[in-house]
This record gives C-alpha cells, sequence and structure tokens, in this order.
C-alpha cells in the first residue's frame, strides 16, 4: 500500500530545496492550496448558488467580469494576506498592484501574480476551469513601500509557479524550479494529495490546441503551421481555458498556439501571470515556450502589469518543429 503524501507534507519536506529556506515561502504555497480548495469549493455548487454568469463590469483587461471570477479573486487575496508571507499581488481582476499592509513581526519577502480564475465562461456550461499563479521575490527593501516595478520582472526570475485545475478531479500542479509535481484533491480528506510525481511532458504528441475560429486573423505563416498540423492528422483540441489546453499537452503531448491577431498585435494572453508561469512548468517538464517573434517567453522583459504576449507552448520537438516550419516558409515567401 502507497503511503499518502499530503501537499502540506511534500512542501515541508521539500523546503531544503529553496534558494531561501526560512519557511516563508513554504507557507505561501501552504495558503494557496487553502485558497484552492475554498474555490473548488464553490466552483462544483456554482449553479445551487447564486454565482453563475455576468457580474456586470469588465476586468482590467476589458473582458466581462464573471460573478466566479470577482469570487475566486476575494478568496486568493484573503488567504495571501492573512499569513503575512505576502507582501502584495498583480491580479487580471485588478487594475493596479494591491499592497497588503505589513504584519507586525514579518518582513514579507514574497509577491503573488495570478489569473484567480482561467476560462471562467465555461463555467455556466460546465466545462473545465483552473487557477494560475506565479510566486516572485521583492527585490526592494522589505522596509519600502512595494510599487509596480517590483512586479515587472522576467519569468525567469520567478521563484515557484503553478496552476489548479478544477475539472473532473481538482489537480494542483506546481514548480519551485526543482521539478513539477502535482496534487489531486481527495474530497473525502479534504486534502491534496501526490498524484503525479516528477512530471515530464512527452517529447512529441498528437496534438495541437488553438482557437482555430481566429484562423482568418493570423499571420500567413501561422496559418500555414496550422494547414501543416492537420496534413499530419494531428488532432485539434481546444477548452478555451489555458489551464486545461496545457494540462493535457503536459501528459499527454502536444502543442498549444495562441498567436497574434489583427485585433491584438502583440497576443491576448497576458505575459506576466498566464503565459510567465504556464511557461515556467512545462519547462521545468521538459517542454519549451516562445512567443510569435520566436523568443523564449522565460526572457521576455515585462514593462507592464497586464502587457500582453503571443505564445507557443508545449513538447520540445513539437515547438522545434514549429520553430524550423515558420523559419523556412518565411525564407521561402520572401525570397
Amino acid at each position: 500500500m502507497n503511503n499518502i503524501v499530503t501537499l502540506d507534507e511534500f512542501i515541508i519536506k521539500r523546503q531544503k530545496d529553496f534558494q531561501y529556506s526560512s519557511g516563508e515561502l513554504t507557507g505561501l504555497l501552504r495558503d494557496i492550496g487553502v485558497a484552492a480548495k475554498i474555490v473548488n469549493r464553490e466552483v462544483n455548487r456554482a449553479g445551487l448558488v447564486n454565482i453563475l454568469g455576468e457580474f456586470g463590469s469588465e476586468n482590467a483587461s476589458g473582458e466581462k467580469v464573471q460573478k466566479l471570477d470577482v469570487y475566486a479573486n476575494e478568496k486568493m487575496i484573503e488567504c495571501l494576506q492573512n499569513s503575512g508571507e505576502c507582501c502584495g499581488i498583480v491580479s487580471e481582476e485588478n487594475e493596479n498592484i494591491i499592497v497588503f499592509p505589513k504584519m507586525e513581526g514579518k518582513d514579507s519577502k514574497y509577491m503573488v501574480v495570478l489569473d484567480p480564475l482561467d476560462g471562467s465562461s465555461n463555467i455556466d456550461v460546465n466545462v473545465s476551469v483552473g487557477t494560475i499563479f506565479g510566486i516572485y521575490r521583492r527585490k526592494t527593501k522589505y522596509d519600502t513601500p512595494l510599487t509596480v516595478e517590483d512586479f515587472l520582472q522576467k519569468g525567469s526570475d520567478l521563484v515557484a509557479a503553478g496552476y489548479v485545475s478544477f475539472g473532473t478531479s481538482t489537480i494542483l500542479v506546481y514548480t519551485t524550479g526543482k521539478g513539477v509535481n502535482g496534487f489531486t484533491l481527495d474530497p473525502s480528506i479534504g486534502e491534496f494529495c501526490l498524484s503525479h510525481r516528477d512530471i515530464m511532458i512527452p517529447d512529441k504528441g498528437n496534438y495541437y490546441s488553438v482557437n482555430q475560429g481566429y484562423y482568418l486573423k493570423f499571420d500567413v505563416e501561422m496559418r500555414r503551421y496550422i494547414d501543416h498540423c492537420s496534413d499530419l492528422n494531428l488532432r485539434l483540441r481546444y477548452i478555451g481555458s489555458m489551464v486545461s489546453d496545457i494540462h493535457r499537452i503536459l501528459f499527454q503531448g502536444g502543442i498549444y498556439l495562441y498567436p497574434k491577431t489583427r485585433k491584438y498585435i502583440n497576443g491576448k494572453l497576458r505575459l506576466l501571470y498566464e503565459c510567465n508561469p504556464m511557461s515556467f512548468i512545462v519547462e521545468q517538464a521538459g517542454g519549451k515556450a516562445i512567443d510569435g517573434n520566436l523568443e523564449r517567453i522565460l526572457d521576455k522583459e515585462v514593462t507592464s502589469i497586464h502587457e500582453r504576449s503571443s505564445i507557443i507552448i508545449g513538447s520540445p520537438l513539437m515547438v522545434d518543429e514549429m520553430v524550423e516550419f515558420v523559419s523556412r516558409y518565411t525564407n521561402d515567401f520572401m525570397s
């Protein structure tokens, strides 16, 4: 019989792997786990309470806010603020940074960036959604006010990142730069338990994921690459939740594409709290992540907290093949 290892136990055992092993990051990851349990409870009973549908406003990115977006955002903020390990956050749902009051006896070293409920428009039709988070260590002195500039760090500066997938089961996947591990929520004991140890993405897969409804709005080289995927008889799978689509690819292999369009000339997904954390996870699992200009996502400078980016992410050989295809097509087109 296998021993059950809970998320809390696993984090504490791995504390020695952290660059700064004084316990703050351990506590912060546990806070996120608690928030995930609370959000999971509401996701699972959303149809029974007045929590479905639109909230009636737009978020900082100009998108319609769902009621569950607001709830998830509030619960994440509440849990992250309680322990005093986090000094502030950036969220998709808030236009500006949120600075937490300093707790007596605490020098909060960490900041959290998050998309509280990725794919929330799927809730009304009972399709999987998720939460994305990234953790940075602040650069300024702890006794000075936290500023926007503290958050403008490259993805390569991430201390930890993870996501929670709320589906047929609820899974929390995270990395601190020492591999990727997954934990499934056991509702009978109310704990996340280690279920996927040392996750490694397959070198190749049979899936590609893209919103093909925007096909005619993509650049010509991206359209030709999508045609190439179809010619190879790859299976198109697209859920509309970045967490859900990349979760599949992480385990089964494949490539996820969110290119720039005529409307979103820099791409649509947010660099700081969507592209960077997911890229950090996928790279730690052996995959690759680049933008539409074929630049590594984690190397990109962040100039604003809601900055957008295109992204191509997934199995390493498939990303390499995509780069080769686009480069060759561009050279043939130019010649």
